[in-house]
């Protein structure tokens, strides 16, 4: 299977359990792999053929600004979700990570892996 990404996508958002975190967004930082079969697409070179991959990053972005999750990993379900339901998309590695959550560290979070049945 082929992968398409979508590396570092940064977005503000309320996430988390804390009263602070429930008030102040937050950055996220999301990496995103959508497996697909590229192969009419590299065959024909027909964006029609392609993952929209624009359109991938708009729909996570936008739903991560509005989504208001407590938790990682019900928001990393949610974009590996919305993920799915993107034409020609066969499965979906999502991570999500808070990057302020926790002083002298990178990153925490979650990474899923979801495929259509």
């Amino acid at each position: 299977m082929d992968e398409i990404f979508i590396r570092d996508l940064r977005v503000r958002a309320i996430v988390g359990i804390y009263p602070q975190e429930r008030v102040v967004p937050q950055e996220v930082l999301l990496n995103i792999t959508l497996y697909a079969d590229t192969r009419q697409a590299a065959q024909t070179d027909d964006l029609a053929d392609c993952v929209d991959y624009e359109q991938a990053a708009h729909l996570l972005k936008q739903h991560v600004e509005s989504a208001q999750r407590r938790t990682v990993e019900a928001l990393a379900g949610d974009l590996a979700g919305l993920c799915l339901s993107l034409p020609g998309v066969r499965g979906a590695r999502v991570r999500v990570e808070k990057t302020q959550a926790i002083p002298f560290a990178a990153g925490v979070g979650v990474e899923i892996e979801r495929w259509n049945a």
